[in-house]
């Protein structure tokens, strides 16, 4: 399958790689658009909505796992990695969708989730049915108890969803026997990367889709993997946490990972296209994220740092400063991400109502504005919330009875998106079909036929945002921070755009011009005035600037 064509965008420039200043757009396809009424999102679904994700103006998509599962994970269980779950559609339609996305000038990213696989896939089966020191077994980390019997597990380690990593085997007849290591979920089992059949089938499964045409992956838990080979317990009291990348784990952020992905990063490299490596690597800081990407490794990785910095001036400018430092000593682009299918919506994190969505339209325009590529999660050009009053009956997160119910999981920021209409499935799906998560009344208001020719929607803003980003700023150029007064954050990209958000209580009254000889707003997350040559800058609003050459 032919790589897409050259779209005329920024990120396209002769020389430098697509990913370098891409805008991507992640859609969970469970969640995006249901093309059968079966109450999931389909790669069909998906496929239809393509034209809507190309006029957004955005430069890739990202796709959650459509493979064959037991969705005991959202997908992330893979039973088949080579294939596509019925309830998702077929290969035809996965080839059809790449099709249609690089007719469109849209570059395809998958999951490729290779910590764990699920507990139906064809080797654990086989594992399971196979006693205790065959070789079918090294394939994932079996281990004999502790104490009397083994009936103790093999060390203390916690699951990320709540429970013990480790749940005994039985046989038959109902004789214990060895565990077997699940750093998420029981239906989750753990691969061991010491084994060379685990690196064989991974290169053999980034080669297949790759020949499809994919333009790259996005990797599951990139710092996981490779495990500390003692498996030794953890500190008394000491948490399991995804999502808290600043405690050393002896299973996650091994220095045996870096070698896994020199060789993906040639596998990858004998294909033509620029096709790319990105990591979900929840880890320490930015100089330990920046080893994910030194030249012969990954090219990209979230920066969960900018997700986490919180409404903080201070925090945000420090995250940014080290994110393009520590990327920049490596030679990498740095990411910036708001939202995505593990945490609470932006809006919701940053107050919730008004405020929250005021504050939400800002950091978008504050994360479009700043060196390097930005991940859009599906809604957040909408406004979406994160859904907060759930029926505790719909909750499907495995989170949810891991934590005996304590934890609500994610499936508040996996609700369906709304398209058009005034009533469920709000589009999402045919009339009459029931979504996977039920969809709250009033969600219509968030829909893409309310917002579209609302030049104040949401909507809006990122429309012409990404088509002022394209046109508007230097990606060459390097960041330039100014000194715009206490809680507001202002920089240049070059001679020809600044960006202002503030982020303090009250009004901020910008000096200006911020860019000689005179400026004019280009766009604003909200109403900003000037008076007398200075530009007053409500609280949690953002503003780019360009000179004004009239």
């Amino acid at each position: 399958m032919p790589n897409p064509p050259d779209n005329g965008t920024a990120s396209s420039t002769a020389g430098r790689e697509w990913w370098r200043d891409a805008v991507i757009y992640q859609v969970y396809v469970r969640s995006f658009a249901d093309s059968d009424g079966d109450g999931e999102g389909d790669l069909r679904g998906v496929r239809s909505r393509l034209p809507e994700l190309a006029s957004l103006g955005v430069d890739a998509v990202w796709l959650t796992p459509f493979y064959v599962s037991p969705l005991a994970d959202g997908g992330y269980d893979v039973a088949d990695y080579r294939d596509v779950d019925p309830r998702f559609g077929t290969l035809t339609d996965f080839d059809d969708l790449t099709r249609r996305a690089h007719e469109l000038g849209l570059r395809i990213i998958i999951d490729v989730v290779p910590n764990h696989t699920s507990s139906a896939h064809a080797w654990f089966r086989e594992a399971v049915a196979a006693a205790p020191g065959d070789p079918t077994r090294s394939r994932y980390v079996f281990r004999p108890g502790r104490g009397p019997g083994g009936d103790q597990p093999p060390n203390n380690w916690k699951s990320i969803f709540g429970g013990p990593a480790w749940t005994r085997l039985k046989r038959p007849d109902g004789t214990p026997e060895e565990w077997y290591l699940h750093l998420f979920d029981p239906e989750q089992p753990d691969l061991d990367w010491t084994s060379p059949d685990v690196h064989a089938e991974f290169d053999d499964v980034l080669r297949f889709w790759l020949d499809r045409g994919v333009d790259g992956f996005r990797i599951d838990v990139a710092h996981g993997m490779v495990k500390d080979p003692a498996l030794p317990d953890l500190p008394e009291g000491q948490r399991a946490d995804l999502l808290d990348g600043s405690t050393e784990l002896p299973y996650f952020d091994q220095e045996g990972v870096h070698d896994i992905y020199r060789r993906w990063n040639g596998i990858v490299g004998s294909y033509p296209g620029d096709r790319a490596l990105v990591a979900e690597a929840w880890v320490e800081d930015a100089p330990r994220v920046a080893r994910y990407l030194r030249p012969d490794e990954l090219h990209q990785a979230f920066n969960f740092q900018f997700l986490t910095a919180g409404w903080d001036p201070e925090a945000l400018r420090r995250v940014v400063d080290d994110s393009l430092a520590a990327n920049g000593a490596v030679g990498a682009p740095t990411t910036w991400v708001l939202s995505n299918h593990d945490v609470t919506r932006h809006p919701t994190r940053f107050g919730a109502g008004e405020r929250g969505l005021r504050r939400a339209r800002a950091a978008a325009l504050l994360a479009l504005a700043l060196p390097g590529s930005a991940y859009l999660y599906q809604g957040e050009e909408l406004g979406l919330p994160e859904v907060t009053d759930l029926p505790e009956d719909a909750l499907q997160d495995p989170t949810w009875e891991r934590s005996g119910r304590t934890e609500r999981g994610r499936d508040g920021c996996r609700v369906p998106l709304p398209w058009e209409g005034g009533g469920a499935p709000y589009g999402f799906g045919p009339p009459g079909s029931s979504p996977w998560l039920p969809m709250p009344p009033g969600w219509g208001s968030y829909s893409r036929e309310a917002q579209r020719g609302d030049p104040d929607s949401t909507l809006a803003l990122y429309t012409s945002a990404l088509a002022c980003r394209r046109a508007s700023i230097d990606h060459a150029a390097d960041l330039a921070w100014l000194d715009a007064g206490a809680g507001v954050l202002a920089f240049t990209r070059g001679d020809g755009f600044a960006c202002a958000v503030n982020l303090g209580d009250g009004p901020a009254e910008l000096p200006g011009p911020l860019l000689a000889p005179r400026t004019r707003v280009l766009l604003a997350s909200g109403s900003v005035r000037e008076v007398a040559r200075t530009l007053v800058l409500p609280a949690d609003t953002a503003v780019w600037l360009v000179p004004d050459e009239s």
